[in-house]
C-alpha cells in the first residue's frame, strides 16, 4: 500500500488593493495562478482583498459592500479557479448575515466547494482600525479544516495577536496556521511601526506549537479613507522553529512559496512535549 503523501506546500500573496472590486479579485487570480505554477497547494490572500482597507474610519457607505457568504463576488470568482488549480484557498470577505456584518475567511476546497466560514472572532476598536463600527464579534468559534492538504486552521488579522488562538486551533488538530492581515501605519503616531512585533507574535506561535505559520498582509498607501494607512507587508513563512523560510520587506508585491513535510511536523511536536504538558487543570482563564 502507497504511504500519502506527507508533504504539504503553501503560499502567501502580498500585494496592494485599489477601490474598484473586480481588479482587485482579478489581480488575486493572477497571483493565485503564479502561486500554483510554483507548485502551492493551499494559497493565502491578505485580509479583505475585496477593497480598501476600509475601517480607518466609520462611515455607513461600505456596508453596501457586504455581501453573504455563498454570493459574495470573491467566493464566487474564486470557486472555479480553486477547482481549475486543485488548490485550497482562505477567502476573506466583508460578509453580510441578515443584520449582522462580519470579517469572516469562507474556506474553498480543491474542488472549489465551500467547506465552511469562519468569523473573526476579535475585533479591534483604536485609531486607523475601527472595526467594531462595521463587524460583529464572529460566533463561530475557531475553524480548523480538514484538506487533501492537510488541516488548515485560520485566524484573522486581529485574531494573530492573541497565543489562545492559535493554541485553540493546534487543540483541534491543525497542520498550518493561516493569518489574512491587513496592517500598517499608526495614524495616532507616526513614530510606531509594529512590523517587526507583529512578526515575532506570530513567530512564537510556531514556537510554542511546533507548527508552520502562514501571514498574508498588503502593501501601498492608501488615501482617501480619513487618515492615510501605509501598509507594511512583511509578509512570510516561518517554520515549525519561527524561523522566516520566506518572508517580503514592506514594498514587494508577489507570491511566497513553501513546502513542510507534516507528519515530521506531527512527530516532532509530539517529541517537544508542549501538548503533552498542558495542565488543564490550572487553565481556567
Amino acid at each position: 500500500m502507497t504511504k500519502k503523501n506527507s508533504h504539504a506546500t503553501v503560499a502567501a500573496i502580498q500585494t496592494s488593493y485599489g477601490k474598484d472590486m473586480d481588479a482587485n479579485i482579478a489581480k488575486t487570480i493572477d497571483f493565485i495562478e503564479q502561486a500554483a505554477q510554483l507548485g502551492a497547494q493551499v494559497i493565502l490572500p491578505s485580509e479583505l482583498f475585496q477593497g480598501p482597507y476600509f475601517c480607518t474610519t466609520q462611515d455607513e457607505r461600505w456596508f453596501e459592500t457586504a455581501y453573504p457568504a455563498a454570493s459574495h463576488p470573491c467566493v464566487v470568482l474564486l470557486q472555479p479557479v480553486a477547482k481549475a488549480l486543485r488548490v485550497v484557498l482562505p477567502v476573506s470577505i466583508f460578509e453580510r448575515d441578515g443584520n449582522h456584518t462580519y470579517n469572516s475567511v469562507v474556506m474553498l476546497n480543491h474542488a472549489g466547494e465551500i467547506m465552511g466560514v469562519y468569523r473573526k472572532s476579535h475585533i479591534p476598536d483604536g485609531p486607523g482600525y475601527q472595526e467594531k463600527y462595521y463587524f460583529r464579534p464572529g460566533n463561530t468559534g475557531f475553524k480548523v479544516w480538514n484538506t487533501i492538504y492537510g488541516k488548515i486552521g485560520v485566524g484573522i488579522c486581529w485574531d494573530q495577536w492573541f497565543p489562545e488562538t492559535a493554541r485553540q486551533l493546534m487543540l483541534q488538530g491543525a497542520d498550518l496556521l493561516m493569518y489574512p492581515t491587513a496592517i500598517g501605519s499608526e495614524p495616532h503616531d507616526s513614530s510606531l511601526d509594529t512590523a517587526t512585533p507583529w512578526r515575532r507574535a506570530m513567530q512564537g506561535h510556531a514556537v510554542s506549537n511546533v507548527v508552520p505559520v502562514i501571514a498574508a498582509n498588503r502593501v501601498g498607501l492608501e488615501q482617501g479613507l480619513g487618515a492615510p494607512q501605509n501598509f507594511y507587508g512583511h509578509s512570510f513563512i516561518a517554520d515549525h522553529r519561527g524561523e522566516l523560510v520566506q518572508s517580503f520587506g514592506a514594498k514587494e508585491e508577489g507570491v511566497l512559496v513553501h513546502t513542510f513535510d507534516l507528519d515530521f511536523l506531527k512527530t516532532h511536536r509530539s517529541a517537544w512535549g508542549f501538548f503533552r504538558d498542558r495542565r488543564e487543570d490550572l487553565y481556567t482563564k
